[in-house]
């Protein structure tokens, strides 16, 4: 079958293991840069245009869509999923994922664990916004951050109050959370592949610095998770509806707490520390897919 990996550069590490993964299973296997696919959208007919080509041959996309261009990028996959092409990662919980604070929202209705977060409108009692997660040290949030980027830590609350009305001034939308000093710089990531934690480790902050992730000098290693960590994972996920997720949790003593789901989480960390062949995982998943949907169709063929 056809697989188009959906990603800006075909030299990334993720996306080179899944056109090698795919390729060894012996499908077609094509990169695809979304913010190059024009849609066509009439009554009856979607379409997609790349580099001036229709698009008619592509079996199932697996997206690696990037945070700043999350708009475009799932209007390609929403496209595709209308022309009946089966994505490994649906379009609606992309944008669901993206969005931190409906994400927190929705983690916090199923009874998911997970840092005291606020988020208000610009309010100018920023004095009660810092009480409302028990004081500082807190953390301070972009929610269009990504990588560690735009994460602060306050230690004092003038700290706080400073860096939240400078971010309110530039009209920045943050949320503030609590500071889990039990954790000490470390967090978790899981990755889950359709229902099932396929690789885990422990990402620890280099010394002085609060954030773990690994493009910010973190280090990885091996890690076996807790039943809780490993069902909190999976819930995570689920009522995400994400297929594939990197769920970002820290160990606390009132169990683990979910900071962030992923819904295109990097390969390079979790297949080196762990050994694990994901990106195969992740092809055989999308595959599956396709074959169901052809049983499907044939099981309708013969019924009619």
């Amino acid at each position: 079958m056809k697989i188009a990996i959906l990603s800006r550069n075909a030299k990334l590490y993720s996306t080179k293991r899944l056109v090698e993964a795919g390729q060894q299973r012996g499908h077609e296997v094509v990169v695809l840069d979304h913010l190059k696919c024009d849609l066509v959208i009439e009554a009856g007919q979607p379409a997609i245009i790349y580099r001036g080509v229709k698009l008619t041959d592509v079996d199932a996309i697996i997206p690696r869509i990037g945070a700043s261009v999350t708009f475009y990028g799932t209007a390609v996959v929403r496209q595709f999923e209308m022309m009946k092409v089966k994505s490994a990662v649906n379009s609606q919980a992309i944008v669901r994922s993206r969005d931190k604070l409906r994400c927190m929202q929705i983690l916090s209705r199923e009874g998911l664990g997970m840092p005291k977060t606020a988020f208000t409108n610009y309010s100018k009692d920023v004095t009660q916004l810092i009480a409302q997660v028990g004081g500082a040290p807190l953390v301070i949030k972009l929610l269009e951050g990504t990588q560690g980027l735009g994460v602060v830590l306050a230690e004092t609350d003038k700290a706080a109050e400073s860096v939240i009305e400078a971010f309110h001034n530039l009209k920045a939308r943050i949320i503030v959370q609590e500071f889990i000093s039990e954790s000490k710089g470390a967090d978790i990531r899981a990755f889950v592949v359709n229902g099932e934690v396929v690789g885990a480790m422990k990402r620890q902050g280099k010394e002085g610095e609060f954030r773990s992730n690994l493009h910010r000098g973190g280090t990885g290693q091996l890690i076996k998770l807790s039943r809780a960590e490993k069902a909190a994972a999976l819930q995570a996920a689920k009522v995400l509806d994400l297929a594939i997720a990197g769920v970002d949790m820290l160990q606390s003593e009132r169990g683990p707490l979910i900071l962030e789901v992923n819904s295109s989480p990097g390969l390079e960390g979790i297949e080196k520390t762990t050994k694990t062949d994901i990106a195969s995982k992740i092809i055989e998943y999308t595959a599956n897919l396709v074959e169901q949907k052809k049983e499907k169709r044939a099981s309708k063929i013969i019924k009619e």
